[in-house]
């Protein structure tokens, strides 16, 4: 019996060819139980490995640094697609999910979170209107510093721009007039400038305060804005030769909401001692960042409300 030959088509091949092509390529459709590419509302990108690095804890630390944004809620950042480094960040790092600002405004919540009291501040004038000689941890830190973006010249007491005095606690205290004038200064950028300095020559002060500008802390601008602008700036700190030595700790929050939901604010903890996926429903507010903070740089008089604020510290591993 006679063999019959089997002749495929042209187009046949042509389809054969392609599949041999795209399989060896890598580029086929994946085998079943295989990984699959995200093409469409992939998600946020994996957590950072800048914290859980490390265990025991320091009794104190050498560096504590405070990034400070502007009015947003918890709500419009945790679990935002607009914030997907900030999202990947508490992921990888340390949430604090009932953390509250003090008051309304701006102004009485940096003055709170610095010194223990608003001191019955009730609005957003500049230091000339407020001039406070009290204690604050500007004073109590030993060695302290405030970077303020966009801002014109060192603890420059007018608004200018895009710098707001009103977010630049350190300005309004008195007592510390004289190191202001040496110590808070204009922030530079990620590759100059007096933070990206300090970070990278390991001669951070003990307390750094750092303040974004109007647009860059979500104040003027987006949500989406302060994300990218902290995803510039966090991998900057992390990477430092204070941060990798196990000294540093890292705060970022929200100096208030925006007046729609009781003041529930986000509050991130970055360390190496801070587990990954991390999260705290403590209720905390502002005095409670006093407090750890004075804790963790080994001062043991707590400013005002500071005193009997819980502390984030065993929560956070630090």
């Amino acid at each position: 019996m006679r063999k019959r030959l089997c002749i495929l088509s042209p187009v046949a091949l042509l389809a054969a060819a392609l599949v041999l092509v795209a399989s060896a390529a890598g580029t086929g459709p994946p085998r079943k139980g295989g990984p699959k590419t995200c093409h469409h509302k992939c998600p946020p990108p994996p957590p950072p490995s800048s914290c859980g690095t490390k265990t025991g804890a320091p009794a104190t630390y050498a560096h504590v640094i405070w990034i400070w944004m502007e009015n947003k809620s918890y709500s419009q950042v945790v679990g935002s697609s607009a914030a997907p480094y900030l999202n990947s960040l508490a992921a990888g790092c340390g949430l604090a999910t009932n953390y509250t600002a003090v008051t309304h405004p701006s102004l009485p919540n940096y003055i709170a979170a610095t010194s223990g009291s608003y001191w019955g501040i009730g609005d957003d004038n500049p230091p000339s209107s407020h001039p406070l000689a009290v204690n604050s941890i500007f004073e109590q830190a030993g060695s302290a510093g405030s970077y303020e973006e966009s801002m014109p010249s060192n603890c420059d007491l007018t608004a200018s721009g895009s710098y707001a005095p009103k977010h630049n606690p350190e300005a309004y205290y008195t007592n510390v007039r004289t190191a202001c004038a040496a110590d808070n200064v204009p922030m530079g950028t990620t590759s100059s400038g007096a933070f990206a300095s300090a970070l990278s020559s390991g001669t951070l002060p003990k307390f750094s305060f750092v303040t974004p500008n109007l647009c860059n802390d979500m104040h003027d601008c987006s949500v989406q804005t302060g994300d990218a602008w902290l995803q510039s700036w966090v991998p900057k700190i992390t990477s430092s030769p204070t941060y990798q030595a196990g000294n540093t700790v890292l705060f970022i929050t929200w100096d208030e909401d925006d007046s729609q939901t009781g003041n529930h604010v986000a509050t991130l903890v970055v360390s190496p001692y801070t587990s990954a996926g991390t999260k705290s429903a403590t209720a905390y507010t502002h005095y409670s960042l006093l407090r750890t903070t004075e804790e963790l740089l080994g001062i043991t008089t707590f400013l005002g409300n500071a005193a009997s604020a819980t502390s984030m510290r065993a929560a956070f591993g630090l």
